[in-house]
């Protein structure tokens, strides 16, 4: 298991100083895509074209951002060549701003969804859904770059485990959606940018789950993609 201060713990004050910029330039970022989350989800609820428009602007930045980092972490790589702890630090750290990068396209998604339906009008249905699934992906992402920050294996685990309920409502909400278009073919083009804004924040959540798994293989060292959230959990389990 990796303590919580493992990566500082080196003669060279200056590689201390870049791994903590490291870890605090993703925490940055995931501000940034935090808020292009929240404000696609607004601008999509309340027919905000503005804020959408904000939200597309804005996912340059966090692109810029994800370049720059992964800069650092390859400078890092070639001029400190770091092992153990402090290399699980920086290959987390490359891969977390890769699923950060792709939680800001899919807000960008959802805007580009909330301009769409400004123009041709609401939708009528699945505001109800976007505003809980949006508010359940949004706490995922916020707790995933927590565990992050405090390299703690257990919540990142019960992020994990959130996804798994964020998926079968995103199902159960799509059967809905589906339904109320084959009653009424009028609203099938609204409800359609209904379903594709769902979609972008299922995949939020699936982007967010990733991050947790990333933490736990920053912990302990285990790359538990793929092994089913029951052996994850075992494995968090037998390491505390």
């Amino acid at each position: 298991m990796i303590k919580k201060d493992a990566h500082t713990q080196h003669i060279s004050k200056k590689f201390n100083k870049e791994m903590e910029e490291l870890k605090s330039h993703v925490l940055e970022m995931g501000g940034m895509v935090e808020t292009q989350v929240h404000d696609a989800i607004q601008s999509l609820v309340e027919a905000d074209s503005a804020l959408a428009e904000s939200v597309k602007r804005n996912d340059k930045s966090v692109n810029v951002m994800e370049v720059s980092i992964d800069e650092e972490c390859a400078k890092i790589l070639a001029l400190r060549q770091p092992a153990a702890s402090d290399l699980r630090l920086v290959l987390t750290v490359s891969k977390t701003i890769t699923d950060l990068e792709r939680i800001g396209d899919e807000a960008e998604k959802i805007a580009k969804q909330a301009i769409q339906l400004t123009e041709s009008g609401q939708a009528p249905r699945g505001y109800v859904e976007i505003r809980h699934i949006g508010e359940q992906v949004k706490r995922m992402t916020s707790d995933a770059l927590d565990a992050f920050a405090r390299f703690d294996a257990e919540s990142a685990l019960a992020v994990a485990q959130k996804d798994k309920v964020v998926d079968m409502e995103y199902s159960s909400a799509m059967r809905e959606l589906v339904t109320f278009m084959m009653e009424d073919p009028r609203s099938i083009s609204r409800v359609l940018n209904i379903i594709w804004a769902l979609r972008s924040l299922e995949r939020i959540g699936d982007h967010a789950r990733n991050i947790a798994e990333h933490v736990i293989y920053l912990t302990y060292g285990k790359d538990v993609r793929h092994i089913g959230l029951k052996k994850m959990a075992e494995h968090v389990e037998a390491k505390k």
